[in-house]
């Protein structure tokens, strides 16, 4: 393929038993000067949407892709009834009490998505359909579902819900007394909560370029002149989000950024009042609030318990009354520790529930409210956890006045189960364990947590899963998965999809590199900005010491990663592309550079805070040494598939795009290189469940017979 190609070519239907032909971009040299350093970007034309041409390269890239794993179908088809055959069909969730209703979610065989509902808590009850979610896909190809919040006296329910994938989800509200849909709507709403009069309802907007949720309105229902504006968050680098507290008594508008945050609060039974502020913004000072303390005609009831990294980076948690709320009147509880995150705190009547990170593992702590102890970590039990990794995350809990406390527990070898925990006796009841058809046995899997050096010596922690009978001699084919960025942990989840990769012999690992946030704050401080380098150095370094290890060899080590984890895909591919025989990239953010030059994008302004600015040079250079898209070079790659969503409103699909017309220019080995774009879907794939298992099932296929292993 000539890299002096200036036209567009579509993928050619093979003849049979010929390999396909890859279609060639179009180039179209576009120059940038900055900080005095001259760039050519050939494929900047890709990212206009409106051009029909884009609309055919990107057909041809599908026709490609499909007539390349065109001999894989029946292989795709039999992992899909696989997948599909591990699953319960019709299913219910397990219902979470709230004011007197249970509530839940059913799926339905043949039903690609569930149907949220309702019952009386009383034995006979019957169900109340809230929404059919079916209904609201039809004649779409994507649905999602943004929020969903029933009012005080359980009477009315407002909803938002995206049929683009573009996440632009549109609010609506419902009678769930007659069940008539109310005539309001208002657009690109992020986030609602009702007051307690059950007739005003605040929202926050998004900004219609930069999808930055910056904008909070009250609406009243039925009244007729335009909803007034509350506030508007005019800093670039902060989004907005409004929610009502456990408690019910207060609504809390927080207002952050990546490095800072501030609270306002307003009564609930004042929803016409002002919002005062906690405490004024601070340049790296993050805090986040609940409160503690029912209704009362008093505004100034109860406590509010406030998470802040003022006295150091993993968190502390601090008291102040409602009444001066101000920094000056916080009063610690809980000291900073410096090898515990302190990664959310939430309170209930007698309780408080505590999300630590520790070791790079999850743990749930019980506050007891009602003992007498020298402090707070005194009246404390964690909840206990016996496997080597685990995940472990609070779930529903939406009454205040409880002894229960819901959680989610599951590891590489164990599925997704809820318990309800007595904070009092310390019981816990296992109310329903994902269900995994067609005689999962556990035991014969091992789950192990071990540790790999980064070139500076810190230990990178590794979850890995394989089944008993898997070799250790380096014969093994490996998914290794990483993410690393924005402080994110990636779970330690279940997955009975990985099963048919498991029973192939493939081992699952996921390296938990340095810029997520497994250890905390600090653990994301040392991949972020002038130190962005670690994350990749630290999933060379997993790789390099699972080779060594006999887990796999460069010959049958794949890596896989999507969004912030294709940006790590893409930077450690040229770094090292002979450690690794193939590259699994879901919407990669790989156009590093060019994307944090335009501030109208979304989330660029507020990502200076995670990359750098690339208006500074000093950014801008060390940006430019390790940005995927830039640093593509003649030699060598893996084996690549690459897969977007048109619709992404996070990564655009312009990047993974030109990322693959570019390499193609540039690669000097024969290896596939794909590109596979879902028409129809954002950031987040297919939205329906068996859609998405098909899009599961088509990437194992990719992997395995390119590894050759068997059927």
């Amino acid at each position: 393929m000539s890299p002096d190609a200036n036209t567009a070519t579509p993928a050619q239907e093979p003849a049979a038993g010929t390999i396909p032909k890859p279609p060639v971009a179009r180039r179209e040299p576009v120059e940038y000067v900055l900080h005095g350093d001259r760039r050519v970007d050939h494929y900047a034309w890709l990212r206009h949407k409106e051009n029909p041409e884009v609309m055919a390269y990107l057909q041809a890239e599908n026709s490609y892709t499909d007539a390349m794993l065109k001999p894989t179908e029946t292989f795709q088809e039999k992992l899909y009834q696989e997948m599909l055959g591990r699953i319960l069909q019709t299913d219910l969730s397990v219902p979470y009490s709230l004011r007197g209703y249970l509530y839940f979610t059913r799926t339905a065989e043949g039903k690609q998505y569930p149907f949220h509902c309702r019952r009386r808590d009383g034995e006979g009850s019957a169900e109340e359909l809230l929404l059919d979610l079916n209904l609201f896909a039809e004649g779409h190809s994507f649905l999602g579902l943004g929020c969903l919040e029933v009012s005080e006296d359980n009477g009315l329910l407002a909803y938002s819900t995206d049929t683009t994938g573009f996440r632009q989800f549109t609010l609506e509200m419902k009678d769930l007394r007659t069940g008539t849909i109310f005539p309001e709507r208002v657009e690109r709403v992020t986030s609602v909560a009702w007051a307690s009069d059950n007739r005003t309802l605040f929202y926050t907007v998004e900004d219609e370029t930069t999808k930055r949720s910056h904008r909070l309105y009250r609406h009243v229902l039925g009244a007729t002149e335009p909803d007034p504006l509350l506030f508007e968050e005019i800093d670039e680098r902060f989004r907005i989000e409004i929610h009502r507290t456990r408690s019910g008594a207060f609504l809390l508008l927080t207002i952050a950024s990546h490095t800072a945050s501030e609270v306002r609060f307003l009564r609930a039974g004042q929803p016409t009042g002002e919002f005062r502020l906690i405490s004024p913004r601070e340049d790296n000072h993050e805090y986040y609030a609940d409160h503690h303390g029912g209704p009362a005609p008093n505004a100034n009831d109860g406590v509010f318990y406030i998470r802040t990294n003022s006295g150091g980076r993993t968190f502390r948690l601090v008291t102040a009354p409602v009444s001066e709320a101000g920094r000056e009147s916080w009063r610690e509880i809980i000291p900073h520790r410096p090898d515990v995150m302190l990664a959310a705190a939430e309170a209930f009547r007698n309780h408080l529930v505590l999300f630590e990170r520790e070791g790079g593992l999850p743990h749930l702590r019980i506050v007891d409210l009602t003992a007498v102890a020298p402090n707070v970590l005194a009246a404390s039990h964690r909840i206990e956890f016996a496997e080597p990794a685990y995940n472990a995350s609070i779930g529903e809990n939406p009454e205040f006045d409880t002894s229960q406390v819901r959680f989610q527990y599951e590891s590489l070898v164990t599925p997704r189960s809820i318990f309800d925990y007595d904070v009092c006796t310390r019981e816990r009841r296992l109310r329903k364990q994902q269900p995994v058809l067609g005689g999962y046995d556990p035991a014969q899997y091992v789950s192990e947590r071990l540790h790999a050096a980064a070139p500076d010596g810190t230990r990178v922690p590794l979850s890995i899963v394989r089944r008993r009978d898997t070799p250790r001699d380096g014969s093994a084919p490996l998914l290794l998965y990483g993410y690393g960025s924005y402080g994110i942990s990636v779970p330690v989840n279940f997955s009975s999809h990985r099963l048919s990769l498991l029973d192939r012999g493939v081992i699952y690992v996921v390296a938990h590199v340095r810029g997520g946030g497994e250890l905390g704050k600090p653990w994301h401080d040392v991949g972020r900005m002038k130190q962005k380098r670690n994350t990749f150095t630290d999933f060379i370094g997993a790789a390099e010491y699972l080779i060594a290890e006999r887990y796999t060899t460069p010959e049958k080590l794949v890596i896989e990663g999507g969004s912030a984890g294709g940006l790590l895909m893409g930077a450690v591919a040229n770094m090292r592309p002979d450690l690794f025989r193939m590259v699994i990239s879901h919407v990669p953010f790989v156009d590093v550079l060019n994307t944090m030059l335009d501030a109208s994008l979304p989330l660029t302004v507020a990502e200076y805070e995670e990359w750098g600015n690339p208006q500074i040079a000093e950014d801008y250079f060390y940006m430019k040494s390790w940005c995927p898209y830039t640093n593509l070079e003649r030699k060598p790659y893996p084996a690549m598939l690459v897969k977007t969503g048109l619709n992404d409103s996070q990564v655009m699909y312009w990047e993974p795009a030109k990322y693959l017309a570019k390499m193609r220019t540039l690669k000097t080995d024969s290896n596939p290189l794909l590109l596979k774009i879902n028409m129809g879907a954002g950031h987040g794939g297919a939205s329906g469940r068996y859609d998405y298992l098909r899009e599961m099932a088509l990437d194992c296929a990719f992997f395995l017979a390119h590894l050759g292993v068997k059927e």
